[in-house]
């Protein structure tokens, strides 16, 4: 086929104009690469966390434990490796009232009582439908409960978590340790000899400084009950009083519960957690 020299002259500017746009697209494309690939390897920049001290710890557990001057609740629970002789899954419900006054009640899956546990400061009474038995005494010395005061000391060091309840008694002291993505809080206490030792150990989030972990130890040293808390959610609506730090009333709905002693262990599920509403007698008798 004969072509015109206009006609040629036309079709090598045409294949310049090509063979330049495709020399810019490489070097838009390797360009794109290189800055991409610096950002690929550029170094991550590092998490800063909020600065905790021992003060500030324990006075946010303290107006934790304000903000609850109430609490209704119901959950489920998994009991493994016989820590409680009555039954493995149990349907229960909570009722608090600030300082020291709680009851647990449980129920199998159709809703028959399996038991009622009130404990005070100063007094508990447990009973017992399913075995006929009625026990009390001081919390301090359960003695007559026999085997099932395990069980129910464990599931009052559980609801700490929930209530608010585990602050830095009087005559106690902390020292703060960082542990990771954690903090610990190493809490001491006299032993009977008089001699301080580490009675408990908080683990904290260091983002949120929510309560994540709780150890209880004994005399020697050893782990008595490892409690986790998970699934932490707002409770209370608009209405619920805040805490200092957080403006929010934050608890968790899952807590995991293993017996330092090789009992069992248990594992609690809330449905529900109404704070800060009227109790009634119905609701937690009076001693």
């Amino acid at each position: 086929m004969w072509c015109w020299p206009s006609q040629v002259k036309m079709h090598n500017a045409q294949c310049k104009m090509v063979g330049r746009s495709l020399v810019a697209f490489f070097i838009l494309n390797c360009t794109f690469a290189l800055l991409a690939g610096c950002a690929l390897f550029a170094p991550r920049e590092e998490v800063r966390y909020p600065v905790a001290t021992v003060e500030g710890l324990t006075a946010l557990l303290s107006q934790r434990e304000a903000a609850i001057q109430t609490m209704k609740g119901l959950f489920s629970a998994k009991v493994r490796g016989g820590i409680l002789p009555i039954a493995s899954r149990v349907e229960g419900a909570l009722y608090y009232r600030r300082p020291d006054a709680m009851r647990l009640r449980g129920f199998t899956a159709i809703g028959s009582e399996l038991f009622e546990f009130v404990q005070t400061g100063k007094q508990f009474t447990l009973r017992l439908p399913t075995m006929r038995r009625v026990l009390s005494g001081n919390p301090s010395d359960m003695g007559e409960m026999g085997k099932l005061a395990r069980p129910f000391q464990l599931s009052v060091w559980a609801m700490g978590g929930v209530l608010g309840t585990g602050t830095i008694a009087k005559g106690e002291t902390a020292v703060l340790v960082e542990d990771g993505e954690r903090y610990r809080l190493e809490v001491s206490g006299p032993s009977p000899n008089g001699v301080q030792r580490v009675r408990r150990q908080l683990w904290f989030e260091r983002q949120t400084w929510l309560v994540v972990r709780d150890d209880r130890l004994t005399e020697s040293g050893a782990v008595e009950a490892t409690i986790q808390y998970e699934d932490f959610r707002t409770i209370g609506g608009a209405e619920a009083l805040a805490t200092a730090s957080e403006g929010r009333l934050v608890r968790p709905f899952k807590i995991s519960l293993v017996d330092g002693k090789g009992q069992g262990s248990v594992e609690m599920t809330f449905h529900e957690m109404i704070p800060n509403q009227p109790m009634t007698a119905t609701d937690l008798p009076q001693f």
